[in-house]
């Protein structure tokens, strides 16, 4: 489903509020001593990120902060990481993300507590297993376009929970119990940390294996985005029709996009039951899809920094004024409305997509320059 076509109608607002146009500049002109400086400087605050003194402001009084961003927010950002690939890159709407996120979870849940196996060999398999399933949903499935497709993924979503629910196997509701922390790699201490000693007291260790997750994420998408197969996405995004006649193996590609997003989104099922020790049918229900689509959505579909920002508002909000009990998700609806309103194109959209919705046009004549090039070698390129 394009995604893009339908906030066209909002695209005269576009151009309001805090432009990043000036950013986007000088990012495309800095050498890459600069680049790699960002990027350093942006690991060091992640890295820093759980300290006492940012968690005074960003987390309410009596909450830890530290717990909120294992719990919450490192979560829902490698999740909207993967969502993006599908919906962002590829514009396929998924509504049923979560399955894959609890096939992560029950696959740590089987192996690692009837079959003893450990937390890395269970991570590797939940992994395969996640993309399988999305393999085995996309394989029947992505024939079907727009809201067809959100349609079936919507019950697949609720297929595996209602599975779950009722299947002896994984004591239905009673969830299964006693999953292992991941293994103590070394006790070593930095500043009052050990980022490689796992268990219920200190929640940072997660926090930092949930950011060595989504910096492998980021790039390996990135390098995918930057490549024929993200040439490929964005003429499938734009116009199905039109990518296949341009020699684009359009099903090949967004069965790529499902397992790929899939995979990604099964390791957060792995590291969010292994902190919880205990995973349930209700873990999985259908607003967690919800929320990572309006993650995506929200950040600028398509952008990976916008997958973050959004991961990371759509979580942090509801936490925020959770002293304000039932109004916090009053709070959290109005802002999310305000967002949207003020800013359709997304908090931080790929420049390429602010201009669709600017011009209210899609983009296959720059994806075909793109992928088609001045010749059609670089057509028959994609379509190998």
């Amino acid at each position: 489903m394009n995604l893009t076509k339908k906030a066209n109608g909002n695209g005269g607002r576009s151009g309001g509020g805090l432009s990043l146009d000036p950013l986007r500049s000088w990012w495309a002109g800095a050498p890459g001593y600069q680049r790699w400086a960002v990027y350093i400087l942006l690991i060091i605050g992640a890295v820093f990120l759980p300290s006492e003194a940012i968690g005074s402001f960003m987390a309410p009084s009596g909450s830890s902060w530290p717990s909120m961003l294992s719990d919450q927010i490192a979560i829902y950002v490698l999740l909207a990481l993967g969502l993006n690939v599908v919906v962002g890159m590829a514009g396929l709407l998924d509504l049923g993300y979560v399955a894959f996120y609890a096939v992560g979870g029950y696959t740590i849940a089987i192996f690692a507590v009837r079959y003893h196996w450990s937390f890395w060999e269970t991570l590797v398999l939940a992994i395969a297993f996640s993309a399988l399933a999305g393999v085995l949903l996309g394989a029947p499935t992505l024939r079907l376009r727009g809201d067809y497709l959100a349609i079936v993924t919507l019950g697949f979503g609720e297929i595996v929970k209602r599975t779950a629910n009722n299947s002896s196997f994984v004591n239905g509701p009673r969830g299964v119990q006693g999953i292992p922390h991941p293994p103590t790699l070394s006790e070593f201490e930095i500043l009052g940390v050990q980022p490689l000693k796992y268990g219920l007291l200190d929640t940072r260790p997660y926090y930092y294996l949930l950011l060595v997750f989504i910096i492998v994420a980021i790039i390996f998408v990135r390098r995918l985005d930057h490549s024929r197969v993200g040439r490929a996405w964005a003429s499938i995004r734009e116009d199905e029709d039109a990518a296949e006649l341009m020699g684009v193996p359009t099903f090949k590609f967004k069965l790529a996009a499902f397992a790929i997003g899939a995979a990604i989104g099964g390791s957060g099922g792995v590291v969010f039951a292994a902190k919880q020790t205990s995973i349930l049918p209700a873990n999985f229900e259908f607003i967690v899809s919800a929320l990572i689509l309006a993650a995506v959505v929200l950040g600028g579909s398509g952008n990976i920094p916008g997958a973050i920002l959004g991961g990371f508002v759509v979580a942090w909000l509801p936490e925020r004024f959770r002293f304000l009990d039932d109004y916090r998700m009053l709070i959290f609806g109005a802002a999310l409305v305000l967002m949207m309103i003020f800013r359709p194109e997304g908090l931080w959209p790929s420049r390429q997509r602010r201009a669709e919705l600017s011009e209210g046009t899609g983009i296959m004549g720059g994806v075909e320059a793109d992928v088609g090039g001045a010749g059609p070698e670089k057509t028959a390129e994609v379509g190998k």
